[in-house]
């Protein structure tokens, strides 16, 4: 082969996956559109001719008889196309970030949330990040709009504009770590552990961008040896971030250790591109006030949040119903029949 073939391989390659990934959204988009005109059909009939389920009984038998091997006209499919319809009564929602989640996410977003900006911040959220629907449930779950952003730091006082307010954007409070298997929750040491060995886990609930570098990272200073928890690197802050884990409540004397630990990092591990290391301080507790004075002797970019194994207290109730299983879906959507009740 000439030696430019494998440029013209590549072009050729980046232009068919670049094809099919617009195909694949401009199909997505339509079956969106058809779906929302559907259930609007429904609403209106409902609203004027006031039948009952027995319509879109009949009507799904039809349908699936008219359009032989069709899939996705089940009577509980209808039902959820008018559910999509009602929650969206403007068709144009569909020109925006909306028409590029797939059809079992918008399910997740009906039956798991009930407030439109809500549905809307995580559908962002879903599409800026690749969420599988299972990420984006578990993420609804967790409350993360209600987590995002919200860890006690100084960056605005210790970063410029832009970085301060990306890394403010990357912390959450509290971090909700459901995956842990600890048998004595004050033990540093095994929370730890258990962070690495479900280290896939962790890196979802820290957010996009971190990488992580390494556990127990070695730090001489002097003659010295010091051990940070966790290191991690930011890819689009293109710094490190050094986490401190405690299994305690947030004493100021924390920081102090953690500023150090920064600074040996950026010392002995930092490119000289790199911009200053990071500190993210995970307790088990804090006061929020003695936080705020202690960040503000702190000349480090920190942040300080808590860290919980689960979520405890009682569920907003948009976040009450509980969704069907994929299987109880994809059954749905391939027009079988499902025993009434796997989900009603």
């Amino acid at each position: 082969m000439p030696e430019w073939y494998p440029d013209l391989l590549a072009s050729v390659a980046g232009r068919v996956a670049a094809g099919r990934s617009r195909a694949i959204a401009a199909v997505n988009s339509e079956l969106l559109a058809t779906y929302w005109a559907i259930g609007a059909d429904l609403i209106y009939r409902e609203a004027q001719e006031g039948w009952g389920t027995r319509v879109v009984l009949r009507l799904s038998a039809d349908i699936r008889g008219q359009f032989l091997g069709t899939k996705g006209y089940s009577p509980r499919n209808l039902r959820y196309m008018k559910s999509f319809a009602a929650a969206w009564p403007e068709s144009s929602i569909l020109q925006g970030s909306l028409a590029r989640l797939p059809w079992y996410h918008q399910i997740a977003l009906l039956e798991k949330l009930g407030d439109p900006a809500t549905r809307l911040w995580y559908a962002a959220a879903a599409i800026e990040n690749g969420w599988s629907r299972d990420i984006l449930v578990h993420q609804i779950d967790t409350r993360l709009h209600e987590r995002s952003g919200k860890a006690i730091t100084n960056f605005a006082a210790t970063l410029p504009p832009a970085d301060s307010d990306l890394a403010q954007q990357a912390t959450k409070d509290p971090y909700v770590f459901d995956f842990l298997a600890m048998t004595d929750r004050r033990n540093e040491r095994e929370l730890e552990t258990q962070l690495v060995t479900h280290v896939q886990k962790f890196l979802l609930e820290l957010g996009q961008g971190f990488a992580f570098v390494g556990e127990q990272v070695r730090l001489e200073i002097g003659d010295d040896e010091f051990f940070a928890d966790l290191l991690f690197y930011h890819l689009r802050l293109r710094c490190y971030v050094v986490v401190e884990l405690k299994a305690t409540a947030f004493n100021p004397g924390f920081v102090g250790q953690l500023g150090m630990y920064m600074a040996a990092v950026d010392d002995l591990l930092a490119h000289p591109d790199d911009k200053p290391t990071i500190g993210l301080l995970l307790c088990k507790t804090k006061n929020n006030v003695v936080a705020e004075y202690a960040l503000r002797s702190s000349s480090m970019p920190i942040g300080v949040a808590e860290w919980k194994d689960a979520i405890t207290d009682s569920l907003p109730e948009e976040f009450a119903s509980s969704l069907p299983t994929i299987e109880t879906i994809e059954a749905e959507l391939a027009g079988e029949e499902i025993s009434p009740d796997a989900h009603d």
